[in-house]
Formats: C-alpha cells, structure tokens, sequence
C-alpha cells in the first residue's frame, strides 16, 4: 500500500501564496508520476497539475499556468505544490495521487492512490 499526505493548507488573502507539500510512504516508488487535484463544493474533482516520475515533465491546468508550480525531491519522496497569484477561485480541498507509472496523466482515474485532502480558501 502507499500512504500519502498533504499538509500546507490555510486560508490566504488573493494575491497570496501557498506551498502544499505531499509526501509518500509505504510501497511506493520515487519514479512514479506524481498529481495534483482539486475539488471545491458542488463540483467535480478536476485536475490541477502532475509531474513525471523522472521530474523532468510537468503539465498544468489553463487557469493555472504561470502561477502555480509542481515539483519533487526524490529523496524526501516528497511533491510539492507551489501557489502563487491566489485567486478566490482557487478555493478547494487539494487532492495529491500517485500513478503506478512514471507517466504523467491528467485523468483522476488513471490515480491509484490518494491522500486525504489540504483545504485551501483565497478570501476576496
């Protein structure tokens, strides 16, 4: 089994910043693709951003790009998620995956593992 767990949630102004951090434990590989999802009430899970195993290939959602960063140390077993520019709209319970694979994948059920949620809410 993996265990992931988010952590760095909080409630920040817009314009603010956040760093999530998502680290991984049990069977898991430091070479597998690694996401970002975010659902806020009343909606959907959606993609937000995902890294490959090799940390060389990231992809991003469009209302995000230029704000928000994806990246790992592979030594820590640990992804983070770099926000910046928060909008009100960013406002959701941010979801880390694992794929059993090193490639990317914006599609949730390509995921096999999950962690608990981080909420995060961008006041006005």
């Amino acid at each position: 089994q993996v265990q992931l767990v988010e952590s760095g949630g909080g409630l920040v102004q817009a314009g603010g910043s956040l760093r999530l951090s998502c680290a991984a434990s049990g069977r898991t590989s430091s070479s597998a693709a690694m996401g970002w999802f975010r659902q806020a009430p009343g909606k959907e899970r959606e993609f937000v951003a995902t890294i490959t195993g090799s940390g060389f290939g990231t992809s991003y959602t469009d209302s995000v790009k230029g704000r928000f960063t994806i990246s790992r140390d592979a030594a820590k077993n640990t992804v983070y998620l770099q926000m910046n520019s928060l909008k009100p709209e960013d406002t959701a319970v941010y979801y880390c995956a694992a794929r059993a694979y090193s490639l990317s994948s914006p599609a949730t059920s390509e995921y096999s593992y999950w962690g608990q949620g981080t909420q995060v809410t961008v006041s006005s």
